[in-house]
């Protein structure tokens, strides 16, 4: 059967023959309330850039065991410094969010009709009649929970059930930053000294996480790939000019 006459006949609201209802079946949304794309984008990206900038900078004016020693030491520092940074960022935020959430209890205990009235208001202000209004109200207020995380998502525009995982932001953080910061070391761990190689090995990763970041947000692949590559050529080419300019001096 045509997927338009199929879609013709399928209620809102009323599932499908296979169970899934029509909104459910014909498009789905990725999980943008994880926490681990962004941090293993940021990962990856301060991985590749850090380091390779950090070798393109100490290679300028130090030998090759100098240049693998500084890669190695910026990988373990930059993933664990990652790592805590991110693991204390959204359990801050996480914690906020419960805050919040005390607050609005409290609020709950202390005024339930104000609190009754300004979701009513919400609703009016949405486009709904205001008998429509009350009667949503009523309904989201029987279970007090429930209410309490409404009333953040439209005043916050934070749920309180969908809170970011803070080990898996940080664990994504880690893998992706090591991952990144390894690869413009790879010629010198294979025994090729040449800053050149690093310096293609470390464009190729900013070409490809640029491009996998793209591609999980929808964006044109070689746009994402593209602006990776220059904003991580600007930082690593201006480490390596102070690093010359820092060896030329001493």
């Amino acid at each position: 059967m045509p997927f338009n006459s199929a879609m013709s006949e399928v209620q809102p609201g009323v599932p499908r023959p296979d169970g899934e209802l029509p909104h459910d079946f014909d498009h789905t949304h990725a999980d943008v309330s994880g926490g681990w794309l962004r941090a293993a984008t940021f990962g990856a990206m301060d991985g590749l850039v850090s380091n390779t900038a950090l070798i393109a900078g100490v290679a300028a004016s130090a030998s090759a065991h100098t240049v693998v020693l500084s890669g190695v030491a910026g990988l373990l520092a930059g993933a664990f410094s990652m790592a805590l940074g991110e693991y204390t960022s959204v359990t801050t935020a996480n914690e906020q969010i419960e805050s919040e959430v005390k607050v609005e209890r409290r609020a709950f205990a202390a005024h339930p009709q104000a609190e009754r009235a300004e979701l009513t208001k919400m609703f009016v202000d949405m486009g709904l009649s205001r008998e429509t209004a009350e009667q949503a109200t009523a309904d989201i207020h029987k279970d007090e929970t429930r209410a309490v995380n409404f009333h953040l998502v439209q005043e916050l525009g934070v749920d309180p059930q969908e809170k970011p995982s803070a080990k898996v932001a940080a664990v994504s953080s880690f893998l992706m930053f090591s991952i990144g910061a390894i690869i413009p070391l790879l010629p010198y761990l294979l025994g090729l000294e040449s800053l050149p190689a690093g310096l293609v090995c470390g464009g190729i990763g900013l070409l490809i996480a640029g491009g996998l970041a793209a591609h999980f947000t929808s964006r044109p692949i070689w746009a994402g790939s593209l602006r990776q590559l220059v904003f991580g050529g600007l930082a690593i080419a201006a480490t390596f000019v102070v690093g010359h300019l820092i060896g030329a001096a001493l």
